[in-house]
């Protein structure tokens, strides 16, 4: 982040509405198809990529931001389930948001762009915990599948990191760095949950029922089970209070 940008943490957030005191007032759109908030100060690649995923007819609701704080402003009203954002913003940059987002919003995961594949920018990304990485250059349908993948709980860049050796290896350095120091900044790289999953897994952990998780966060009770039999598999948890305890254990969740 620049020395001129502006301290996101001056951003005003409601905190009965963020983070995991979500019970809050989502904006229309239909229960159970996922929300979208496109962040990206080009107009005419915002429009586009709005008209991709609403054409697809497999989200609720697609919102645009054409700056970094009108994001995160967005964000806050409209509690999407997945920001497009670009890293090039002109005030707070993309990985900033990404920042401010998995802190204040860990039910939203974050897919960034930027204008080419580049590795550094990969691997800021995978720090800042984005769930997905692409450049502007990918088709429609790729757009929509990567979109599809990170709303059904898939840690794409992940992937993305493993196929690119030298990112990979320097994501090992900088683990191997950061043990033993600060366990907050450890817990974002490879993060094994997607912040919907971690959501339910705090819901769960305040003894929250799968029809009281699904009605604080708006998805139906299968939907729920869908989430919660991921979070078992990803945590190799026999039941729901072993993974609680996981969670604890890391610093994903508190009671």
């Amino acid at each position: 982040m620049n020395n001129n940008d502006p301290d996101v943490t001056d951003l005003k957030f409601n905190p009965e509405r963020t983070a995991t005191g979500n019970k809050g007032i989502r904006s229309i759109g239909i229960v159970d198809q996922p929300r979208v908030l496109v962040v990206d100060s080009q107009p005419l690649f915002l429009r586009g990529v709005n008209l991709i995923l609403k054409e697809s007819a497999e989200f609720g609701l697609v919102t645009e931001a054409l700056n970094g704080q009108q994001a995160l402003i967005e964000a806050e009203n409209l509690l999407p389930d997945v920001i497009l954002c670009s890293i090039n913003l002109p005030d707070i940059g993309g990985l900033e948001v990404c920042r401010a987002i998995r802190r204040r919003l860990p039910q939203t995961s974050v897919i960034l762009f930027s204008e080419t594949d580049d590795d550094e920018q990969l691997f800021s990304a995978l720090r800042a915990g984005a769930a997905g990485y692409f450049d502007k250059n990918i088709s429609s349908v790729k757009l929509i599948e990567i979109v599809r993948q990170v709303v059904k709980g898939n840690y794409l860049i992940n992937e993305q990191v493993i196929l690119k050796p030298v990112v990979a290896k320097r994501v090992l350095q900088q683990f191997n760095e950061l043990i033993g120091t600060e366990e907050n900044e450890i817990k974002y790289i490879f993060a094994p949950l997607t912040g919907r999953e971690i959501a339910i897994l705090d819901s769960i952990a305040r003894g929250n029922s799968n029809k009281e998780i699904g009605i604080e966060l708006v998805i139906s009770d299968q939907t729920v089970k869908n989430h919660i039999t991921n979070i078992l598999r990803k945590l190799n948890a026999n039941d729901r209070t072993q993974a609680v305890i996981t969670g604890i254990r890391n610093g994903w969740i508190s009671i």
